[in-house]
């Protein structure tokens, strides 16, 4: 079966076709990046409006990637949701338009279940059951996964999620729009231990996350920096840029430590934009190591949102029997565990 998977639940416009028996045939993204860093983050309406104008160009990109022709594709599958409303109504509305135009099955897919099976892309894709967690910018969740659509949510952030707290610290540091990669970058220049930030939610039980402390905690560092020196200077960020980011490394680490024993599973997926962060992947390398565990995470061009992922998880779903009614119905909030076993 030959999928066409199409995500614009944010800002970026990501189409792909996958073949059930071939693998990823083709793919492409379109990031609104460059738009939205005038503003210091996505513009929804902005968001929405470019997506239009994006999807069916990149269909017909991947198309000819591919060699294939439109009556080639035997299923489209679409980001149902979570995400921004404007933006899942346009990908929701031409995939199940597109479908119907061609007589083709159509199923809308959830987006983190696209991130949590984006590893099952690769060479070498892990094997169920797992331990899964999920960071990005609007997730930070650890699962259990029994099989597709077999999740069990066992802790996640109780306020900010991790990707977003980057995102906030970016801010704080004046690096800009988007903040995640770049302050992982002026990470890499900072001075080790110059400063160090707490490990949130480390000495209590359970899975569970907290961002919004250690948020605060950088920007009392900051403002204390300012205050002594009268300056803030480029070193100073760089030093708090990598105090911030090991704290936020040793804690997911612990959480996965933790949980890896309480479950005992033998292998940890990582998945979402998160996962894409070099000294995160080391730090869970060295940790699963020592645990006699396996790591497994994508290709850093499907951590963020990619539509090879959708047309992957759709896929799957497909084939198990799945369809889509003509009713469009987006899914701004959606819990992963409301989600039907495969």
């Amino acid at each position: 079966m030959v999928v066409l998977g199409i995500e614009t639940s944010c800002d970026e416009t990501g189409i792909a076709l996958y073949d059930s028996e071939k693998g990823l045939l083709a793919d492409a993204l379109y990031s609104q990046i460059e738009m939205h860093t005038e503003y210091g983050g996505v513009v929804p309406e902005l968001a929405s409006r470019d997506h239009i104008q994006r999807v069916l160009p990149l269909i017909n990109e991947v198309l000819s990637q591919a060699g294939m022709q439109r009556d080639d594709i035997e299923a489209v599958a679409y980001t149902r949701g979570p995400g921004l409303i404007g933006a899942l109504m346009v990908g929701a509305c031409i995939g199940r338009s597109l479908a119907w135009a061609w007589g083709v099955p159509c199923v809308g897919v959830h987006h983190m279940e696209g991130h949590l099976l984006a590893p099952m892309l690769e060479e070498n894709p892990p094997e169920f059951p797992f331990l899964a967690l999920l960071v990005s910018g609007g997730h930070t969740q650890l699962v259990h996964v029994g099989g597709i659509g077999q999740y069990r949510l066992l802790g996640e952030s109780v306020d900010d999620a991790a990707g977003e707290a980057f995102d906030k610290v970016a801010a704080m540091l004046d690096l800009g729009y988007p903040g995640g990669p770049k302050v992982s970058k002026l990470a890499e220049q900072g001075t080790q231990e110059r400063f160090r930030f707490p490990r949130p939610m480390c000495d209590r039980p359970g899975l569970d996350f907290s961002f919004s402390g250690l948020k605060t905690f950088t920007l009392n560092t900051v403002a204390k920096c300012r205050e002594e020196h009268g300056d803030f200077t480029d070193q100073d960020r760089a030093d708090v840029a990598r105090a911030f980011e090991e704290a936020v490394v040793d804690t997911l680490s612990f959480k996965c430590r933790r949980a890896l024993r309480e479950t005992g599973l033998k292998q940890l997926v990582i998945a979402g934009g998160v996962s894409a962060n070099r000294r995160l992947r080391e730090g869970l390398e060295a940790m699963v190591a020592k645990e006699g565990a396996t790591l497994r995470y994508a290709r850093p061009q499907f951590c963020t949102d990619n539509g090879a992922m959708i047309a992957y998880a759709g896929c799957q779903r497909l084939l198990a029997g799945q369809l889509e009614p003509l009713e469009v119905a987006p899914q701004p909030r959606w819990p992963m565990e409301e989600l039907d076993a495969v």
